[in-house]
């Protein structure tokens, strides 16, 4: 088997991020991998793919160039032979269903979006039968691609993304008379929600109650970033805004609690990440946030771009910070047991050999 992974960017967090831990299961279970990108973006996911050893084809273009990312994609998958491919988000699903069948080729196709482009879906959906087999990120991903795309039981399995680090950094308990570190890592994108992490901060600080100093920090770059922290500095709440890091772990490594307060999301790596550090994460209640968030015991969920249920979760656990490690080892609890790297491994093998005696 020689597999085409094809994503749409190389971008830093993005859909580049867990290529080498898949492409490590696939390679493992006897398949070539090599990944092709039909745009570089900003190429920090570029190095970790190289040192995986997946000899990257990345194509110089755009976002809106389909006819000629479909003739690069062609050519490319012809000159190296692929037999099958592995696309990842909406652009590469898109053109590699379209080109797939036409050169006899099966395509496995991996989502991990919980929100599609209107356009995107209505085209996914009619392109769907073209796939020998769609895999969801998450157990909300994957509901949602049966439900959104029609897609049959026969043809439909759930890969969770993520797999514990067992050399996750662990976050240091908060101390009495330190200022709690609040986090965040993501995109400084509209979705991520950040705006209504700011106005939720800005009504805590309005109301005045008694609450430990606390800081927030979030860790991401983005086309936001000008107007985030213009509203920062209008609400009178001081946020760092740490750009782009490419040290994650020991970012979140660094805090006493974790939001997430995105609009919308598939599995959330980010958030997931955090409670192997052993965090307490405050979460939107979207994509796999509330399968993994135990309300009151490893954290809290709120409705999306709810700003007084996020404030009023932010007060709730920031009133007794003495609680925050005991449910952050539960947050940790939870992911080691439900996404171990055993766990992780036999699922793609099963998915793997599914493929390989499907079309054999």
């Amino acid at each position: 088997m020689r597999i085409a992974y094809v994503i749409n960017s190389v971008e830093g967090g993005g859909a580049a991020q867990p290529v080498p831990a898949i492409a490590d299961v696939l390679r493992a279970g006897g398949a070539q991998v090599r990944l092709f990108a039909l745009r570089p973006s900003d190429r920090r996911g570029l190095p970790a793919i190289i040192e995986a050893g997946l000899l990257p084809r990345v194509r110089e273009g755009g976002t809106g160039d389909h006819l000629a990312a479909a003739l690069w994609l062609r050519r490319e998958l012809m000159d190296w032979g692929a037999t099958h491919i592995w696309t990842s988000l909406s652009r590469a699903t898109i053109l590699g269903l379209i080109i797939g069948p036409s050169l006899g080729l099966p395509v496995v196709c991996w989502q991990h979006a919980a929100f599609l482009k209107p356009w995107n879906e209505r085209l996914m959906r009619l392109l769907a039968p073209r796939a020998a087999l769609w895999v969801g990120d998450s157990q909300s991903v994957t509901d949602l691609t049966q439900h959104r795309l029609q897609v049959p039981d026969e043809r439909l399995r759930c890969w969770p993304i993520y797999a514990v680090d067992p050399a996750m950094p662990q976050a240091s308990p908060w101390q009495a008379g330190e200022p709690i570190r609040i986090g965040s890592l993501g995109r400084l994108h509209r979705v991520k929600g950040y705006d209504i992490l700011i106005a939720a901060l800005a009504q805590i600080k309005a109301r005045g109650l008694a609450t430990p100093p606390f800081s927030l920090a979030i860790a991401g770059e983005g086309s936001e970033r000008g107007r985030l922290e213009m509203l920062a500095r209008n609400a009178g709440v001081d946020v760092e805004f740490a750009g782009f890091t490419d040290a994650p772990k020991s970012f979140l490594a660094g805090l006493h609690l974790y939001v997430q307060p995105s609009r919308s999301e598939g599995f959330c790596i980010a958030a997931h990440e955090a409670m192997a550090a052993g965090l307490p994460v405050i979460a939107s209640a979207v994509g796999e946030m509330p399968y993994s968030i135990m309300p009151g015991v490893s954290g809290l969920t709120c409705a999306p771009a709810d700003t007084d249920a996020l404030a009023h979760a932010l007060e709730t656990l920031l009133a007794t910070p003495s609680r925050l490690e005991e449910m952050g080892q539960a947050a940790r609890n939870l992911v080691n047991q439900r996404y171990s790297r055993e766990r992780f491994e036999r699922t793609g093998t099963a998915i793997l050999t599914h493929i390989r005696q499907a079309h054999a």
